[in-house]
């Protein structure tokens, strides 16, 4: 207490509670002067609209400093201190009367000094709170430029530098591929870096990826790194006034409009940037800090604009509620954040000495069973192949564990598994980060003579992935999923089924089998009645070891009575080929994982 009381006993502290005071009138009018020009210009291009929102985001900055000039002026004592109120009675002719007007106006000095004080603390209090936000968003950009990346292929950086040529960008920029970036982002001023997501580049047709560099580029030639980073500035020093936020957010809008325009002019065809748009944001989770992202802005209303529907022009100067509810958020410092991940209400962990398949089922009414190693549990929860799984210590393969767990309400298989990525990473103590190696992969191709098609099997059902398994058809055989692939493992050979089954499924499973990430180049937009029986072999290295009966069998068949291989009965039964090569693998690399805690 006796550090604050000296805090507010500081000269300098009333001034600027002075300072903070006048901006409240003063932003409120800069705010509606700039009101009435945007309406004006409310059907001028977004380069106006933009220069008039960074010009009263200017005049909000500057209003301040003036008024910390003015107050410390000589004279200006009198506007500003009302306990010097009482000098202009000084020459009254009753004395009495003189003393009383005295005495009144220090004790509203004295007040208003102690009120300013704590105005200057609450403002101390939400700038600093922000600044430390604004450090930390810095950071993570430097972080995101130089943590899980790599440069960008060879034809994709020619391309980069023809496209920056012909925007006449000035600042050497460089391209770069990230692990972790969900949209193309730049980051940097002076060496800017534009970093795309690792399966833009493979993910989306190439027009649509140099429409997306485009913007980024047009981020680059303009300079918005750096506006934006003086945007965040101004947002942190006079956060607790609506009106810096609402031009603020203008600037951000317009910022997108521009490169828009820019990128659409260079394209020349609005349908592949607009489609461009709507694939980034669909990958979007979570926000970029610290960088000029292509997906910034409303995205709706962008594609509106662009395909010549714009919306109604929003309201030109926010409302009494609005207006209440921004200077509520601003003053209390409230800082947005990520939902926390659910969690189960209950869970025990045990060590399993059951022999039979391995399984991961999520019940009705939020149970969850588990009787699996540690990696497929790390498969299902992180929604991962085998191959995508880097790192570890051999028991996470070899130790099984039976999980039962209960949640609240009655969560769906997605929620679930949320809450499975919750409890490995508490009971397991487990860390890990994500990165994009370059990893053998099998390219699927049309064989020689084309796809094969085959009649559907008739015994095709629904089947629900975690439920049991589709009942027998009338004939009495076992129905297949429709729509889905079943893997079924026998010693000595195993086979994989489904009818009515899209291609990306058939690369879904083989990647499974083949322990590799499978690519689709077939260009075979069909459905597929599948019935393969394969011998396991060195190339099936997905595949789990097959536990043998007790009981004496048979010996499983020889390599020459058997089935043929994966690759021989794809080619054909299908009439597709498997072929090795390497590309881009988005991987979880275990950091550390021990053993799990006691119940």
């Amino acid at each position: 207490m006796n550090a604050i009381r000296i805090l507010l006993s500081q000269p300098w502290v009333e001034r600027l509670g002075w300072v903070l005071v006048h901006f409240l009138w003063q932003g409120t009018l800069i705010a509606a002067v700039y009101a009435a020009a945007r309406y004006r210009a409310r059907s001028s291009r977004p380069q106006l609209r933009y220069l008039l929102a960074c010009a009263a985001l200017a005049a909000m900055l500057a209003a301040p400093v003036a008024t910390w000039t003015w107050l410390g002026a000589p004279g200006s004592e009198a506007v500003h201190a009302p306990g010097h109120f009482a000098a202009l009675d000084a020459a009254a002719p009753s004395a009495p009367s003189v003393g009383l007007v005295a005495m009144r106006f220090d004790a509203g000095g004295r007040d208003a000094q102690s009120f300013l004080g704590w105005v200057v603390l609450a403002w101390l209090a939400g700038a600093i709170a922000l600044w430390i936000r604004l450090i930390g968003g810095w950071m993570a950009g430097l972080r995101l430029r130089s943590r899980f990346v790599h440069p960008a292929p060879a034809e994709w950086q020619r391309t980069f530098h023809r496209l920056a040529a012909r925007l006449r960008v000035s600042r050497p920029a460089r391209l770069l591929v990230s692990a972790v970036a969900q949209t193309p982002a730049v980051i940097g001023w002076l060496r800017p870096v534009v970093l795309v997501p690792a399966g833009a580049l493979a993910g989306l047709p190439p027009d649509q990826v140099e429409a997306l560099l485009l913007h980024e580029l047009a981020h680059i030639r303009r300079g918005d790194y750096l506006v934006g980073m003086l945007q965040s500035l101004a947002e942190a020093i006079l956060f607790y006034h609506p009106a810096i936020w609402w031009v603020s957010g203008h600037i951000r809008t317009e910022r997108e409009l521009c490169c828009d325009d820019i990128a659409v002019a260079e394209v020349g065809d609005v349908i592949t940037y607009a489609r461009a748009l709507a694939a980034m944001e669909t990958s979007r989770l979570f926000p970029t800090y610290g960088a000029v992202a292509a997906n910034g802005g409303s995205l709706v209303e962008r594609i509106a604009r662009l395909l010549g529907q714009p919306r109604p022009m929003e309201r030109t100067f926010p409302g009494p509620a609005a207006m209440a509810i921004l200077l509520g958020i601003a003053a209390l410092g409230v800082i947005a954040q990520p939902a926390a991940r659910p969690k189960f209400e209950v869970a025990s962990i045990k060590p399993s000495e059951q022999v039979s398949f391995m399984a991961i089922r999520p019940l009705p009414g939020g149970r969850l069973t588990v009787n699996a190693p540690l990696r497929l549990m790390i498969q299902n929860a992180y929604r991962l192949q085998p191959f995508q799984i880097v790192g570890g210590p051999r028991w996470i393969d070899s130790e099984r564990y039976t999980i039962e767990a209960k949640a609240e309400g009655n969560p769906d298989r997605a929620q679930m598994m949320e809450m499975l990525q919750s409890l490995i990473e508490d009971r397991f103590h487990f860390q890990s980060h994500r990165e994009t190696r370059e990893l053998p992969v099998y390219d699927l191709v049309a064989a020689k003579g084309g796809v094969k098609m085959a009649a559907p099997s008739g015994h095709c059902a629904d089947w629900d992935r975690d439920g049991p398994p589709p009942p027998p058809s009338g004939s009495g055989q076992s129905a297949v999923p429709c729509g889905h692939l079943i893997i079924s493992l026998r010693p000595g050979n195993s086979s994989m089924q489904g009818d009515d089954v899209p291609v990306p499924e058939l690369t879904r499973m083989l990647a499974v089998v083949l322990g590799r990430d499978v690519i689709d180049k077939t260009g075979y937009t069909g459905k597929l009645n599948i019935r393969l029986d394969f011998t396991p072999d060195s190339t099936t290295a997905g595949l789990p070891n097959v536990p043998r009966p007790m009981e004496p069998i048979n010996p499983p068949p020889s390599a020459e009575s058997g089935p043929p291989s994966i690759f021989t009965v794809v080619q054909q039964q299908l009439g597709l080929k498997v072929e090795s090569t390497k590309g881009p693998v988005e991987v979880l690399v275990i950091d550390h994982v021990e053993r799990p805690s006691a119940n």
